[in-house]
């Protein structure tokens, strides 16, 4: 999961944390429901993640699932003995990959007359609600 040059930028992919939202969404797309640990354990396989610390990758997890990019999908039995939520991607954070990368130019080349008006209308309703 790369951004293009042209793409949207969206929140999740901006300012500081943005490599980092983009490693946990790349580790849940690929083998989701994880825990936080398990997603720690998948981030820090990148060298630029190596050595991040587990408190910030929790920390990064639980805004994600805040701010409605990921979702509790149940309870897991851990080692230690007790039980952690397991995330996984919500439709939001799918959308928002997808924006990322889309080269908007290209969509506005191939988009044909009935497509973009169900996308007009689509906008208008939702900036209007």
């Amino acid at each position: 999961m790369r951004r293009r040059g042209r793409s949207l930028r969206l929140s999740a992919f901006k300012r500081k944390g943005a490599k980092l939202n983009w490693a946990i969404f790349e580790a849940l797309a690929k083998n989701q429901p994880l825990t936080a640990y398990e997603i720690y354990k998948h981030v820090r396989k990148r060298a630029v993640h190596r050595r991040k610390l587990y408190s910030v990758i929790n920390r990064r997890v639980r805004s994600l699932a805040e701010n409605g990019y990921l979702r509790r999908a149940g309870q897991k039995r851990i080692k230690a003995g007790f039980e952690a939520p397991v995330y996984s991607l919500t439709p939001k954070a799918y959308l928002a990959i997808l924006l990322s990368q889309l080269d908007l130019e290209k969509v506005l080349e191939k988009i044909d007359d009935a497509k973009a008006l169900q996308l007009i209308g689509l906008l208008l309703e939702m900036s209007v609600s």
